[in-house]
């Protein structure tokens, strides 16, 4: 390579970097404006619940069903019902909510594939978002509870996110409740056996979160919970 190259290589590399840079700069203000927008939106909906689970489950799955079950019983209990607005558990819950008569709400995310709006969803409480974080920021701010069906890596990103913001106490807490003791119970032996035993967490976040198999129980320990606390946005 000569000279010439090497500096039409460089003046080429710098210009890309700008380029970046500048770019990253424009992206604060679409940053800002998906806070903006949820903050807005969300603040003016009541206590709901958050119900998180696998985009892949079908309408015919048990978990579809007893995800549908729980949001409708979470709306005669006076909550809303807050999704990730796409297809699966997701739509189990907003269905369960629409049938209910309580609020139904979808954050949704562009992905490349598995994401689209669900029908079940209230007019006006649908928000999109390009960014994962902005979009779990308002999952924890303005849930008084998750409850996390069986799922993927989606499912355990919320869930361990929760988890991690109460245990180093960045927000206050709130009841999080797994349903499905068969799915998560080769997890919980784990956190158990390998976390536990390296001294990796505390006894005591054991109890962060509570492991449930039906509608009923998933509901009552939420109300247990409100018994004794108010309540209001997470941080």
């Amino acid at each position: 390579m000569t000279n010439d190259d090497r500096k039409i290589k460089e003046k080429l590399q710098t210009k890309t970097w700008n380029e970046i840079k500048t770019n990253d700069s424009w992206a604060i203000f679409k940053i800002m404006a998906e806070f903006v927008e949820g903050y807005e939106k969300l603040s003016k909906i009541g206590p709901c619940v958050s119900i998180f689970g696998s985009a892949r489950t079908k309408p015919d799955h048990p978990y579809y069903k007893l995800a549908e079950e729980v949001a409708f019983k979470l709306t005669q209990n006076g909550y809303g019902v807050i999704t990730g607005g796409g297809p699966g558990i997701m739509e189990a819950g907003n269905k369960g909510a629409h049938k209910g008569k309580g609020i139904s709400v979808g954050l949704n995310i562009e992905l490349p594939f598995e994401q689209h709006d669900n029908p079940w969803i209230d007019r006006g409480k649908s928000l999109d978002f390009d960014y994962f974080f902005v979009r779990k920021v308002m999952f924890v701010k303005y849930s008084q509870g998750f409850i996390v069906m069986p799922g993927g890596f989606g499912t355990m990103d919320e869930l361990f996110e929760a988890i991690t913001l109460i245990q180093t106490n960045k927000i206050g807490r709130f009841p999080i409740v797994l349903v499905g003791t068969k799915f998560w119970g080769g997890l919980l032996d784990w956190i158990k056996n390998t976390l536990l035993e390296e001294g990796n967490i505390s006894e005591k976040d054991l109890n962060l979160f509570r492991v449930v198999d039906t509608a009923d129980e998933a509901l009552e320990h939420i109300n247990k919970f409100y018994a004794k606390y108010q309540f209001k946005p997470n941080f």
